[in-house]
């Protein structure tokens, strides 16, 4: 089965392409020459991933799903959630974002966090949605160099490692990504 993702983000791709099985073939929207700008406007992760899918989708007219996901942080009345990508202003960097969470949280006893993915799969004219997510911790200094937005600060429930510090294939086993990615692959397998 051919399925088209709804990004150009190359390290998402890449962890994607690590998780799915064999017999899905993912589809890139660079691979397609597709660089229309994809509306992110709701103000809210499943919303986001909704509205990528539909978009998508209706110019495409193919198997489709998106993903949007977000560091949520209790102490930070569930900042940056989704705003995770442009947290620290528009150029979306991700040095400036993991910097201010530490400056916001060096003062904050708790430092709890969790990651969510909601993917929204656009198939047979119907938008199907799954979700995943990891707990964890803020930690107060970047660690590793694998992974990407807030990876170096963020160590997985059950590890004393951040996620820039594991393997595609260690990360990919119990991120947020991974699980939601986990059910959208046992549904596609059922529907065959």
């Amino acid at each position: 089965m051919k399925l088209l993702f709804a990004s150009s983000n190359e390290h998402k791709i890449a962890e994607i392409k690590a998780i799915l099985p064999l017999g899905i073939q993912l589809i890139s929207l660079k691979e397609i020459h597709f660089h229309d700008e994809i509306p992110e406007t709701s103000d809210t992760i499943e919303g986001n991933a909704i509205q990528k899918a539909t978009f998508i989708a209706e110019r495409m007219n193919v198997p489709c799903f998106s993903d949007d996901s977000g560091l949520v942080i209790p102490s930070l009345n569930g900042e940056p959630g989704v705003y995770s990508a442009r947290y620290a202003g528009p150029q979306r960097d991700a040095n400036d974002n993991m910097d201010l969470i530490i400056e916001k949280l060096n003062h904050q006893s708790d430092k709890s966090a969790y990651f969510t993915t909601v993917i929204a799969l656009s198939i047979h004219h119907k938008i199907h949605l799954f979700e995943g997510r990891i707990n964890g911790t803020i930690i107060q200094e970047k660690r590793g160099t694998n992974g990407f937005g807030y990876d170096p600060i963020f160590v997985p429930e059950g590890s004393d490692k951040t996620f820039a510090e594991m393997s595609t294939d260690e990360k990919s086993a119990m991120s947020h990504r991974g699980k939601a990615l986990e059910k959208m692959t046992e549904y596609l397998k059922r529907i065959g």
